[in-house]
């Protein structure tokens, strides 16, 4: 029989992404709070750009936009959000969107699968993305159960499962 296997990626699908910010730069136009402030969320090239007069409430304006990745599924982790920096008159602050799964953090997690998972799991990095294979399902099912269960700085999806 062959070998069952997953893929754990870390993919942010950029559509709802996108979705995120619009559905954020809606509210803070309409936002009462945010009236009078040059509050603004935008894309600046493959960054997030958050503008607004004052640190805090440039900040609310990344409060706003984290809310609308939650919403949308996206896990936080995936968001790398600066410090507020003053530009002239204006706050702002720059935020990307994570992507991949580091080298350091492959091998990171396929020594955990390696210590604490099933005997016969194998794990082996490809680019960006581990490939976890075994002969028993239920082996791969506790594996996805125990990756879960860790807190990591990034996010983790587990795709391709066959």
């Amino acid at each position: 029989m062959a070998d069952s296997s997953f893929d754990i990626v870390s993919k942010v699908e950029r559509q709802e992404v996108d979705n995120a910010l619009n559905q954020a730069g809606k509210e803070i136009s309409q936002r009462y709070d945010f009236k009078g402030v040059g509050a603004s969320i935008s894309w600046s090239g493959e960054k997030i750009l958050m503008e607004a007069n004052s640190e805090d409430r440039v900040k609310a304006v990344l409060d706003v936009f984290q809310s609308k990745l939650v919403k949308r599924g996206i896990s936080l982790k995936a968001l790398d959000a600066g410090e507020p920096q003053l530009s002239g008159k204006e706050y702002k602050i720059f935020a990307t969107i994570q992507e991949g799964i580091s080298q350091e953090n492959a091998k990171k997690v396929a020594k955990l699968i390696r210590d604490e998972g099933p005997k016969g799991v194998k794990a082996q990095v490809q680019g960006e993305e581990l490939r976890v294979s075994s002969k028993s399902r239920d082996d791969l099912q506790d594996v996805i159960a125990l990756l879960k269960g860790q807190d990591f700085d990034f996010a983790l999806q587990f795709v391709n499962y066959r």
